[in-house]
């Protein structure tokens, strides 16, 4: 059974809605019958009357749905209030229920709201009706209110609870992925000596390890910001590799097609989270099509001027670079439009959706500087399309990709602190390998007793943020740079940003800089070589 709308449930507002009062009025008199309709509409409440006079009518009516308010008859032939009132607390509790009787004395008052009575209305006095009315209109409103609000808490506190049991998770998830991807590049550095079956399975290593650490974001992201990692990217190309993944997502009875832009500028963006969004509008696009249909996916450029962008309130002049997704399903009623991103809102069937979807979309594409428009008809699809801002690269720049060739090496010295020994191994023997220097730690108080020897000569404090013992890597690079302020720190960790707590927000602001695992060899002497060559503050 629906619950009252919510144009008829203001009952101040119902005089003014296009939509009448829908009311239920179990009654076998028709001159009570009129005299009702009278009082109200005397009383400027618009109102359109679904009759009564027997259960089986009464049944069926609330069957049907679509109800506002029911007024009921106290004594009816072969019929009473009381088991009407039991059938519509059974079947819709939402709708308000208002006894207008005058047979019901005061105790007998008194027991009907006991038993979930709205309120109780004499006919020798139907001045009384249109306040009632009103009123129970007004407090069914309010405790929809408050059950949509108290399923919204709960289904936060849900997420909450998941998130950081993800979050923990995702720790150790991150420092097995790094494990397993590591020691793949490492054997691919070695290539001369493998095979050529070898190469291509170890290939499929790194790259599954790369899309677990994505799926890992992902989740995380669901229920908490993520700290964005951006770099260079092609649009097409994280579009591409997309695309090869999601065939067991929108099933065989929807076909997919690609479009890719020629020429496409790069963009400065996160790609798990790209891939994210990408994600998340494809499993709505395929929600929209359950018996198939068309799924597009295409990608552009655009320059916007100031006269342009007035048709969208978050659109800005400059260049852009756009992806769209597209659908031939349902479509999306216009009144919904405007809340398609509002958290938990969702058009779903309880259980088939959290309404945090298109929300996770639009969060990320702020984060990213960027806005989404959207165009829907009912019965003929949507398309949604991303704008993000066209990155200038510099010349000579490329977007990144995978790839062990021409990895920069240095020869400074590094104090390397990672309580999970493979993880610890495999960045020592990494850096070790590309020139540098290491002092291992498997904890931060074992980093300070090495520090008293080597004080001097430490070019780089690489820690893990979260660390055993009582002493994390902020309070390990807080107490050195008391001694050293021109101490370099690179903080790394496989916790969700909120997980790890202050440490990450502290990370954020301070001299250091921020390694999220698990991350490849590239990235790993990438980031070490750029920051030790960077000016101090940079």
């Amino acid at each position: 059974m629906l619950p009252p709308s919510q144009s008829a449930i203001m009952g101040q507002k119902t005089a003014e809605s296009d939509r009448p009062l829908r009311i239920l009025h179990l009654e076998d008199n028709p001159l009570d019958r009129q005299l009702v309709l009278q009082t109200l509409i005397g009383d400027k409440l618009k109102c359109e009357f679904i009759y009564a006079k027997n259960e089986p009518e009464f049944r069926e009516a609330l069957k049907r749905g679509n109800i506002d308010l029911i007024l009921s008859d106290f004594t009816l032939p072969g019929y009473d209030g009381m088991r009407a009132l039991a059938e519509a607390r059974r079947t819709s509790p939402e709708i308000p229920f208002v006894f207008l009787s005058g047979t019901i004395g005061e105790e007998r008052a008194v027991e009907n709201l006991r038993a979930g009575a709205t309120d109780c209305v004499l006919k020798d006095h139907p001045g009384r009706l249109s306040l009632v009315v009103r009123r129970a209109l007004k407090e069914a409103e309010e405790r929809i209110q408050r059950r949509l609000l108290g399923e919204q808490l709960r289904h936060a506190q849900k997420m909450e609870a998941v998130g950081q049991l993800a979050g923990g998770v995702a720790h150790d998830f991150n420092n097995l992925l790094m494990v397993i991807r590591g020691n793949a590049e490492v054997i691919l550095l070695s290539e001369e000596n493998l095979s050529a079956t070898s190469k291509e399975c170890l290939s499929h290593v790194v790259v599954a390890s790369e899309r677990a650490a994505d799926l890992t974001r992902q989740l995380l992201a669901f229920g908490r910001k993520q700290l964005m990692q951006p770099r260079l990217l092609s649009l097409n190309d994280v579009i591409r590799d997309f695309t090869r993944m999601i065939g067991r997502v929108i099933g065989a009875d929807v076909r997919l097609e690609c479009a890719y832009a020629l020429d496409l500028p790069p963009v400065l963006a996160d790609a798990g989270m790209i891939e994210q969004v990408l994600l998340n509008l494809v499993v709505n696009a395929r929600d929209a099509m359950p018996k198939g249909g068309t799924l597009s996916i295409a990608t552009g450029s655009a320059q916007f001027a100031n006269g342009a962008v007035r048709a969208h309130p978050e659109a800005r002049p400059g260049s852009f670079v756009f992806f769209n997704v597209r659908d031939t399903g349902t479509g999306i009623a216009s009144e919904h439009l405007a809340r398609i991103f509002e958290p938990f809102f969702t058009t779903k069937e309880v259980g088939k959706g959290t309404g945090l979807g298109l929300a996770t979309v639009y969060g990320i594409v702020k984060q990213h500087e960027g806005w989404v428009q959207v165009q829907s008809e009912v019965g003929k699809g949507t398309v949604f399309e991303i704008y993000l801002p066209k990155a200038e690269a510099p010349p000579g720049a490329v977007v990144q990709t995978v790839g062990l060739e021409k990895l920069p090496d240095g020869n400074e010295r590094i104090l390397l602190v990672e309580d999970d020994e493979k993880v610890r191994l495999l960045a020592s023997r990494l850096l070790m390998d590309y020139g540098y220097t290491v002092w291992e730690a498997p904890s931060a108080r074992v980093a300070l007793e090495l520090w008293r020897s080597h004080a001097q000569e430490v070019d780089l404090l690489l820690t893990d943020v979260v660390m055993p013992d009582g002493m994390t890597g902020r309070d390990l690079a807080e107490r050195l740079w008391k001694e050293r302020p021109d101490l370099k720190v690179i903080f790394t960790s496989g916790y969700a940003s909120e997980v790890a707590g202050q440490d990450t927000e502290f990370v954020k602001r301070s001299r250091g800089h921020f390694l999220q695992k698990p991350y490849s060899i590239r990235t790993l002497l990438e980031h070490v070589r750029a920051y030790l060559d960077a000016k101090q503050g940079a």
